[in-house]
């Protein structure tokens, strides 16, 4: 079967496109996958690039994200049959309960194969049916930014109507907790460097828009889009480089939902944190429970995640790189099969 492969860890120009990988084959308790699409995370940047664990592999399949139908089932499987609509939880063993070092030992991707391949074989516990009105592409986007957003903005932020919630950028996860938030009537405040994408985070619902390179003292303006007070949530997406001005943009007692590290890593006075009582809540995608919770949510509102930019399987590498870029208006998907 086709699927790419990272055989060395230094970028985009690791992926090795393979057509002999063996096709797997389902076993006692496992479900194989006919991949119709993947999507790309900042996470599988920092996987090609050697920024992120993967224990001792000298090769593996990336992408944590992906739709596709069911083609076979082994021996005891019971909630999966021929023909259904499904995609892999990002980590394999986390079904539900509190976050622990073995729940999250298995993430696809990473310290195991991940999506980009045309079959795939996952045990049942790791495999969720997908919402009936979404695409296979749509479907694809779900796994890791969908599901780390519906942690931030509801499980974790417990969001309310009337409250408020501070976006940074307008990538897959920032989407997400634009369209969560909303669905929860929030307030949400959005920060971008373009003006055409903070127009088009206004049409998904944004109501108050701030352009961080023409604002370079942005946290002022969403303090004062506030009255003063601060928001209820951040969904902290840039890291170091960012969670300073997040500190003196939360209200006090508010929390902070910490994801990622786009703009980089530094170092934080405490002070603040401890002065203001801040929430710093570490978020690490979710369990499978949370990925069924926010399904049914998606199903029952027919929302349709933001799908910026659609490659072909053999444009996986140029995938890559437009996510690299940092052009991208919500998730970059790649086609697998039809």
């Amino acid at each position: 079967m086709k699927a790419f492969e990272l055989k060395e860890l230094i970028g985009p120009e690791g992926l090795v496109l393979t057509t002999k990988h063996p096709e797997p084959e389902a076993g006692p308790g496992e479900v194989k996958i006919k991949v119709h699409a993947t999507s790309l995370n900042f996470r599988d940047l920092l996987v090609a690039s050697g920024r992120y664990p993967i224990g001792n592999k000298s090769s593996i399949i990336p992408l944590s994200d992906g739709a596709g139908e069911v083609v076979a089932v082994g021996a005891g499987v019971s909630r999966f049959k021929i023909g259904d609509r499904v995609a892999g939880t990002f980590f394999q063993a986390w079904n539900g309960g509190a976050i622990s070092a073995e729940s999250t030992a298995l993430a696809l991707g990473g310290s195991a194969d991940g999506m980009l391949a045309e079959y795939v074989v996952l045990p049942e516990q790791g495999v969720i049916h997908t919402p009936g009105h979404l695409t296979y592409e749509e479907a694809a986007t779900l796994p890791c930014a969908g599901v780390t957003a519906w942690n931030a903005v509801v499980e974790n932020g417990r969001v309310r109507a009337g409250e408020t919630v501070l976006l940074l950028g307008t990538g897959g996860v920032s989407l997400f907790a634009l369209q969560f938030a909303k669905l929860h009537g929030a307030h949400v405040i959005i920060a971008s460097s373009s003006d055409e994408k903070l127009a088009r985070a206004k049409a998904l619902g944004a109501d108050t828009l701030i352009n961080y390179r023409t604002t370079p003292d942005w946290e002022q303006e969403v303090v004062k889009a506030t009255g003063g007070r601060g928001v209820d949530i951040v969904v902290e997406v840039g890291g170091g480089g960012t969670l300073e001005r997040s500190i003196k943009a939360v209200r006090v007692g508010g929390m902070i939902a910490v994801i990622g590290v786009v703009a980089g890593v530094g170092q934080i006075d405490p002070r603040t944190i401890i002065a203001r009582a801040i929430r710093l809540q570490g978020i690490y995608v979710g369990s499978g429970e949370l990925f069924a919770a926010m399904n049914r949510a998606v199903a029952e509102t027919a929302l349709k995640p933001v799908i910026g930019r659609t490659f072909v399987f053999e444009e996986a590498k140029q995938a890559y790189d437009y996510q690299a870029s940092g052009a991208h208006f919500g998730k970059i998907v790649v086609k697998v099969g039809s």
